[in-house]
């Protein structure tokens, strides 16, 4: 039986993922045949345009592979990998899978540490799954210290694995409701991406309602349970004139605004990500 082109798969897998209602079918085909090859984004492209085979072996492996896509099972969990900023992170069952809209949240914490006077600013991660943001934070502003906290232990342990490398990063297993207390009065930042859908708002997307874990997405009634804690912690936390940032999700910014100010914050104001959304609120301790 002859070699399948590497073409003629990536297009039937896409094909595939269009009826299994999969967002951005093609890329998805490209990227799990790269994963397959071994190959980059890219590399698939060209070796698509060159009319490159696939042996059976790789073929099946690649049809394995869009079966569990189209079921609607993450494609970060299929790759074991997942791009956030210039990073490359580990992830898979038991840590929710960073999305792009918090790479422009992170932002606002990577410039408050640059622009920090202090030779070796402290900057805070509560919340951190997979460890993203702290990692981020941590390569990008690499004279700063970065502490990050986790309370389940099967996201801490993917933490634990994409920080490895980092000198500057401490993670804790723990409750950000009373860990880091040696750090009070001393944070230049405090970031954090809590659960914060309401227990009611099932997601609509397979991938973040069936493999997302709950701890990861479901914060109260409102959505706001963990933000009412992550705010009194974030006042012990930082210094005064210290940034606080929380990503939330669209519709929540004017309920977190007014639950900042009553809590004493000054200047809560919520930004807009790509999409001109609202994605994060800032405020500055007093």
């Amino acid at each position: 039986m002859p070699e399948t082109t590497l073409a003629a798969a990536v297009r039937a897998a896409a094909e595939r993922l269009v009826a299994a209602g999969v967002p951005d079918p093609l890329v998805d085909a490209e990227l799990l045949a790269g994963h397959v090859r071994g190959l980059r984004r890219g590399e698939v492209q060209a070796a698509l345009i060159r009319g490159d085979r696939l042996t059976d072996e790789d073929a099946a492996a690649l049809d394995a592979l869009v079966a569990r896509r189209a079921a609607r099972e993450p494609l970060q969990h299929l790759t074991g990998l997942a791009p956030f900023r210039h990073l490359e992170l580990a992830v898979g069952p038991g840590v929710f899978v960073p999305r792009p809209e918090t790479e422009t949240v992170a932002q606002f914490a990577i410039d408050a540490l640059l622009a920090d006077a202090d030779p070796a600013p402290i900057g805070v991660d509560l919340c951190t799954g997979s460890g993203a943001i702290a990692l981020a934070m941590a390569t990008e502003v690499p004279h700063a210290r970065v502490f990050a906290v986790e309370l389940s232990p099967d996201a801490h342990a993917w933490a634990v694995r994409n920080t490895a490398d980092a000198a500057n990063v401490t993670l804790v297993l723990g409750d950000l409701a009373d860990t880091l207390g040696e750090l009070d009065g001393t944070a230049a930042v405090v970031i954090s991406n809590p659960p914060y859908v309401p227990d009611a708002a099932i997601p609509r997307d397979p991938e973040v309602r069936l493999h997302d874990p709950s701890m990861a997405l479901y914060g109260g009634p409102d959505g706001l349970d963990v933000v009412r804690v992550l705010s009194e912690r974030a006042m012990r936390l930082l210094r005064p004139g210290g940034l606080l940032v929380i990503e939330h999700g669209e519709l929540q910014g004017e309920q977190i605004r007014a639950l900042l100010a009553d809590d004493g914050w000054r200047a809560p104001t919520t930004q807009r990500d790509l999409t001109q959304r609202d994605r994060a609120t800032t405020a500055l301790r007093p």
